[in-house]
Order: structure tokens, then C-alpha cells, then sequence
């Protein structure tokens, strides 16, 4: 499982993130999603830890807690849904 992090400064780094959550248990991943066409991170990320626990400690710790000016929304990711890979249609006609 993972850690959902949002609310981040957009120029905060894996280190950064890797620094806190460090406090609460062993860090085994953290991603920051960034924008295609600027490269700027996009305000949120994910952090994966060595246990459940550790996740349950950061979790409750960090949710709510103002970090680099901005107060972090701290949570269990959700699992990513799948997209459709229905296409056409949609309910738009044109009229002549």
C-alpha cells in the first residue's frame, strides 16, 4: 500500500519527502508526478514504506501538518482505477 501526500510545494523533492517521512519508519518509494509539457511537479505525491504501521504512524502524524508553507493532506492511497478504453460516441451531433 501506499501513501497519497497532496497539498506539496511544487518545489519540494523525493529527498524532502523522503526526509520526513523517514521519521516515522523506513521510506521504500517515493514518486512525484510531474506536468508533460512543463516538467513542474504537480502538487501531490506518493510514498511507499516498509510497513503498515509506519504508514498508519506517518499517516496520523503528517495529515494536517503545515510543511514547507502549506498544510499537507496525508492519506492511504486509493488504488488507481482503469481507464476506459471505450472511444467514439460521446452524444454529440452536429445538425446542417
Amino acid at each position: 500500500m501506499s501513501i497519497y501526500v497532496g497539498n506539496l510545494s511544487y518545489t519540494v523533492t523525493q529527498d524532502d519527502l523522503t526526509k520526513v517521512f523517514s521519521d516515522y519508519g523506513t521510506v521504500k518509494r517515493v514518486q512525484l508526478p510531474t506536468d508533460r509539457e512543463t516538467g513542474r511537479a504537480r502538487g501531490f505525491g506518493f510514498v511507499e514504506m516498509e510497513s503498515a504501521a509506519a504508514e498508519d504512524a506517518a499517516i496520523e502524524a503528517l495529515d494536517g501538518a503545515e510543511w514547507m508553507g502549506r498544510v499537507m493532506k496525508v492519506n492511504k492511497a486509493r488504488p488507481r482505477e482503469e481507464k476506459s478504453t471505450r472511444s467514439g460516441g460521446g452524444g454529440y451531433s452536429r445538425r446542417y
